[in-house]
């Protein structure tokens, strides 16, 4: 027999006198802890699905000890721009023992009318959200020279598009950025975008290998 759980967050799939590491749980270590959000159960071949839980059905468990995981290293770096990031992580756990998998007046949880008429209404107002969605703004960090502070700037300031910062002068970006700590050269990065908005790529990277900082 076994039960797939949802255990803080995460579903797994458990049976009897089986140890499974979660996240971190706030029972003290040696005490009992039941799951009720059962998704699915299979007793010898019998297999009972939840809608999205089945009622009546529970994992209990008991808490073995609470540690942590494996060190996990997390380096960001950005080329060409000297940002380099690292960190590192390590995951607070729980590790617990399947004592007793609960299928005794197991049975699927009904559809409500209600549920189906609550998702009727956002399906109404998905045109309109679509329409907002149409403008899909660009990456500006692609630009040689612009970073993340200049490219949500030149957002607020409504050049969101490659094509948006093609059309506009090096010396209205310079205005626009003006308060951005830094020497910006904007003199290129108006044919930068025109190539990015025609999609070749080959050809602005080629060009930006030979630029620094945005400046022929």
């Amino acid at each position: 027999m076994y039960a797939i759980v949802e255990i803080a967050g995460q579903q797994f799939k458990v049976a009897k006198d089986q140890k499974v590491f979660v996240h971190r749980l706030a029972t003290e270590e040696g005490k009992q802890v039941t799951f009720d959000n059962v998704l699915l159960l299979d007793d010898n071949g019998q297999v009972t699905i939840g809608a999205p839980a089945i009622n009546g059905a529970a994992v209990e468990a008991k808490v073995l000890k609470h540690l942590k995981g494996d060190k996990v290293i997390v380096f960001k770096k950005k080329r060409r721009k000297g940002y380099r990031v690292k960190n590192g992580h390590r995951q607070s756990l729980t590790e617990i023992v399947i004592e007793n998998i609960v299928a005794s007046g197991a049975k699927a949880a009904p559809k409500k009318e209600e549920a189906k008429k609550e998702v009727a209404k956002p399906a109404a107002e998905k045109p309109a959200a679509q329409k907002a969605t149409t403008a899909k703004a660009d990456d500006l960090k692609k630009i040689e020279g612009i970073g993340p502070k200049i490219a949500s700037t030149l957002v607020e300031a409504g050049i969101s598009t490659f094509a948006e910062l093609a059309k506009t002068e090096p010396a209205k970006i310079s205005e626009i950025i003006a308060e951005v700590r830094g020497k910006h050269v904007t003199d290129t990065w108006p044919a930068q975008a025109q190539l990015a908005a025609d999609g070749k790529w080959d050809e602005l990277k080629k060009w930006q290998d030979e630029l620094d900082g945005g400046k022929a």
